[in-house]
């Protein structure tokens, strides 16, 4: 177990285990989230709660000085007999959640209504209690708290934060927001990560967020999904133009997005007589790029709202666990890319200018148009691993975007296809800037053929998966490139029995 999994703060055994408050010695108790080196003699951050007379408490989270600083206090909650209660524990969640979505970039996200079911119907609510505190801590940490305690708590909790018991924490804390939540929830999150880094000119993060900060896998009769969220400053830069981008207004436009993927794969199990087919096929891929800040702020201060990486390049990496019972793997044909259009177009123009000699204008172009299917989809074999990938191409030259750059003279072409490209009829994105590969277009599946004995076992598949964002320029008037690339990996599973 890592240092940061067994340092874990148990918020919730520890409020268990509080005395009954009529023993308490002072008006408070707290527990130490994190901080308090005695070798770098650094304040702590430190939960506490604190009873207001004999029928209500209240926590907050502060920063241990000689004189204590208060970065975050809920609401009084009030209790009977019982100091911990279901009706307390849920008063708590709810008011951690709804003070966390302050952050939001949405103004009224922490308005929004949000039920938090019973305590006994919610698996590991005590998992639920600890991964919210520790992201309000978090929170509170990049926002409020002092430059003493800042960076030294910031990298222990972002530790924490992505070790794999926090993983499975988070799959429980998603489902109680719900999918609408979810997405305000990621948003505020990393929200905080970019203003951090970006205020902070940060480089500590990097090597351990070149990875998704938030990424989770469900695996449910038939269908698998995994979805994924980075903020764009945590991504690892794999090319990008010379000298460094120096212009502020379009690297604020730049950084202030995040990545937000969605992976759906439809699976089934038929028993031949021989042996045993596992099917997968693709139901849904979505990749999009959201705006972490609000329209009006993005054009005060940024180089406009069409100003952002798209997506360039997806790779998918899908390996069953059992090996030694694979007998063999089929994939499907990849799709076309084919010339749809190839011309080469001449025209002579002229007109009677007045005030010209001899008052005749002529002029003479040659353009050649060659269009593309802008998105290619191959799969191919790797032992006993399947690979998807979808790559973007230039419909001007026929080359691959996510490893080249457009030519000096098509960036100020107006007509070029990365121009207005998210308005234009031909587009290869959403108005939006993402894309979504669906089984209509991309269905075709793939087939692992395996032994008889597999079946009632069940059984771990692991995904890995590369994402690549590209910026080209779109309505500014720039010559700067750049591709990214963010990864994840999850563990899917199947119990092999018939569908």
């Amino acid at each position: 177990m890592s240092s940061s999994s067994s340092s874990f703060p148990d918020v919730y055994a520890w409020f268990l285990n509080l005395p009954s408050i009529v023993q308490w010695k002072s008006n408070s108790m707290s527990m130490i989230i994190c901080g308090g080196s005695t070798t770098s003699y650094q304040p702590s951050l430190n939960l506490k709660v604190t009873k207001n007379g004999q029928s209500s408490i209240c926590f907050s989270i502060e920063a241990d000085f000689n004189l204590p600083i208060s970065l975050w206090t809920s609401k009084h909650i009030k209790f009977a007999n019982i100091l911990v209660s279901p009706s307390i524990m849920s008063s708590l969640l709810n008011n951690i959640i709804k003070d966390e979505l302050k952050y939001s970039p949405d103004e009224n996200a922490s308005s929004i209504t949000l039920v938090v079911p019973k305590i006994e119907l919610v698996n590991n609510f005590k998992d639920t209690i600890n991964f919210s505190v520790l992201t309000l801590a978090f929170l509170v940490n990049i926002y409020d708290a002092p430059v003493d305690v800042r960076s030294e708590c910031l990298n222990i909790l972002h530790e924490q934060l992505v070790c794999s018991r926090s993983r499975e924490m988070m799959k429980v804390f998603i489902r109680l927001l719900g999918s609408n939540l979810e997405e305000q929830w990621m948003r505020t999150m990393n929200l905080a990560i970019t203003n951090y880094w970006v205020s902070e000119n940060q480089t500590v993060l990097s090597r351990t967020m070149s990875s998704s900060l938030f990424s989770y896998a469900l695996s449910t009769s038939g269908l698998w999904k995994v979805q994924v969220y980075c903020p764009v400053v945590a991504m690892d830069i794999v090319k990008s133009a010379h000298p460094p981008l120096s212009d502020e207004r379009l690297r604020f436009s730049l950084n202030y997005h995040q990545l937000e993927g969605v992976i759906q794969l439809n699976y089934k199990v038929v028993v031949r007589e021989m042996w045993v087919d596992v099917i997968v096929n693709i139901d849904n891929i979505r990749c999009d790029i959201t705006r972490l800040i609000n329209e009006s702020l993005m054009r005060a201060r940024g180089a406009g709202t069409g100003e952002k990486y798209f997506p360039s390049r997806i790779s998918l990496q899908l390996t069953p666990s059992l090996q030694t019972s694979i007998l063999s793997i089929s994939v499907s044909k990849s799709s076309d890319n084919p010339t749809t259009e190839i011309g080469v177009e001449k025209s002579i123009e002229g007109s009677f200018e007045p005030n010209s000699f001899p008052g005749l204008s002529v002029s003479v172009g040659e353009t050649m148009t060659m269009s593309l299917k802008p998105w290619k989809f191959e799969q191919s074999v790797h032992g006993n691993s399947a690979n998807l990938n979808w790559f973007l191409y230039d419909s001007a030259n026929g080359r691959e975007v996510f490893s080249s750059k457009p030519s000096k003279t098509s960036m100020f072409q107006p007509k070029a296809w990365f121009k207005n490209r998210y308005s234009k009829v031909y587009r290869p994105f959403t108005r939006q800037g993402g894309v979504i590969f669906a089984q209509d277009e991309y269905g075709e599946k793939v087939c692992w053929k395996m032994q008889k004995n597999v079946m009632g076992k069940s059984m771990d598949w692991e995904l890995i998966g590369f994402i690549w964002l590209t910026y080209w320029p779109n309505k500014y008037k720039t010559l700067y490139t750049e591709t990214k690339r963010m990864g994840f990996r999850e563990t899917l599973n199947l119990t092999l029995s018939q569908s």
